[in-house]
């Protein structure tokens, strides 16, 4: 069985999009994942099943629109592909300690997509990089890093203007979903 972590984007955010995470987990266990466990309230979900990623995908997204009438993207990381994004991070512990010490929140964040962003989009980017508001592109994963606060941020803006969607999450989230993940296999 294949252990699996789903990003929900966008729920639980500024009183819009409320699911419970109790209900969810039930929701999604009554579609056949085994072993669901969510974290925290942003719609982080880990679980195992033996269906294809596009089946399941497509199951959690409708189980959400018939339990919630909500239509929530979802995106899918194996556990294995959560290893390694853990480990492909770009920045040196020098960056991030810097960055850390200048922030006045979050530094490190990594936005996943469900498809590779096409090139053209992607090049849009490189004008909002600067010292403060670095990235770098890997896979289906694009890492950011923050001298300032993620909720300034023009690079992080324009994420929401490439053309598939994505979600985010910092790197503490990131770290604890991998702890999570490991203990699932």
């Amino acid at each position: 069985m294949t252990g699996y972590i789903a990003l929900l984007r966008g729920i639980n955010v500024g009183g819009k999009n409320k699911i419970k995470m109790a209900e969810l987990r039930e929701s999604l266990t009554a579609i056949g994942l085994k072993n669901v466990r969510t974290y925290i309230q942003s719609g982080n979900i880990l679980f195992q099943s033996n269906k294809q990623e596009k089946i399941i995908k497509e199951e959690i997204e409708y189980k959400i629109m018939q339990d919630y009438q909500l239509s929530i993207p979802v995106i899918l990381r194996t556990s294995e592909e959560w290893e390694q994004i853990m480990k492909a991070c770009p920045f040196s512990a020098e960056e991030i300690t810097k960055a850390e010490a200048d922030s006045t929140g979050e530094s490190l964040y990594v936005a996943f997509f469900p498809s590779n962003p096409s090139k053209a989009n992607l090049v849009s980017l490189r004008k909002f990089q600067n010292e403060k508001e670095k990235y770098h592109i890997q896979n289906k994963e694009i890492y950011l890093l923050f001298y300032d606060s993620i909720h300034n941020s023009k690079l992080a803006n324009q994420l929401q203007k490439l053309d598939t969607q994505s979600t985010t999450r910092n790197w503490k989230t990131v770290n604890k979903l991998a702890t999570m993940s490991k203990i699932t296999k």
